[in-house]
């Protein structure tokens, strides 16, 4: 039944079927993450990074209504072109799209959907979405929560959105049982600084000590994912006071505007790319690298 709608690139097919570590990566950072050309460069650069740590990367998208897990270089292109006049494809739009034959750019919960379907166990991306702030008022929670907490896909991230509500987004993952890892720390990573003042569940510092934790996971049948937080390269990390400033002006702006759901995000991290002089930007590529290796070398230990 899954074939009617899934199509594995061959490369990616041969490694499941072969046992080889594979990673998979979401697509919404190509469409509507970055600018063209650089959305493209740095959606080659990261299945390269894949590529060099062992494994073979999957980058999933929606395309002409089929799930595809692997992307080509022209279908990559494609995406970074088009940007953001492709939907932002979430659990709730996919059956939508399919049935359309429409394209879609996954977000983290779609790219968990797709890499499950598909046998992929890894997937690598830069922050995962949460409880926004003031969400309390809102109801405005991400879709990735829940899916961490129903798909068994391990997502390798540096954290929640630094625009989040972390403290909640701990809180919500706790309540749904997604073990919450930091690699190498005992503290949550914040997407652009290394710090947030907030306690991991476990801390692991070796890629074979932290697959090993997943397969027990998967062996007892408890369903799920696991979040393994990695953070941000010391030389990328942002001043969190800096970076909590142009977070503050960007939410009191969008607020103005009115903008909410699913355009929140775009809009925030485009907004604090331009009072950062474009270095939130920077740090945003850079932790995905980081995520990428990471992801690579526990998939080839699992």
């Amino acid at each position: 039944m899954l074939n009617k709608y899934l199509d594995v690139k061959p490369e990616v097919a041969e490694a499941l079927k072969e046992g080889k570590p594979v990673v998979a990566l979401e697509s919404t950072i190509i469409s509507h993450g970055m600018p063209y050309p650089q959305n493209v460069e740095t959606a080659l650069k990261v299945e390269q990074i894949i590529r060099e740590n062992g494994a073979v990367p999957a980058t999933i998208a929606v395309i002409g209504g089929r799930c595809k897990a692997g992307l080509t270089k022209e279908e990559i292109e494609h995406l970074g072109k088009k940007g953001t006049a492709i939907a932002k494809a979430s659990r709730r739009d996919l059956a939508v799209l399919l049935a359309r034959g429409e394209d879609g750019a996954t977000t983290v919960t779609t790219t968990m959907i797709i890499a499950h379907m598909a046998g992929i166990k890894l997937f690598a991306t830069g922050g995962i979405g949460g409880v926004h702030r003031g969400a309390q008022e809102t109801f405005d929670i991400s879709a990735d929560l829940m899916e961490l907490a129903q798909t068994p896909v391990m997502v390798v991230c540096a954290g929640a959105k630094a625009i989040l509500d972390l403290k909640l987004t701990l809180e919500y993952l706790e309540t749904h049982g997604v073990p919450v890892i930091g690699y190498q720390t005992e503290e949550l990573p914040a997407f652009y600084s290394r710090k947030s003042g907030l306690s991991v569940d476990y801390r692991m510092d070796s890629p074979e000590e932290t697959a090993a934790a997943f397969r027990a996971q998967q062996e007892l049948g408890l369903g799920g994912g696991m979040l393994v937080t990695n953070p941000i390269p010391e030389e990328y990390s942002m001043d969190s006071a800096v970076i909590n400033k142009a977070i503050d002006e960007a939410i009191e702006e969008m607020n103005a505007l009115g903008i909410h759901g699913k355009e929140c995000t775009p809009f925030l991290l485009a907004k604090i790319k331009d009072i950062t002089g474009g270095d939130s930007l920077d740090s945003n590529i850079q932790l995905v690298f980081n995520n990428a290796k990471l992801a690579a070398q526990i998939a080839a230990a699992l």
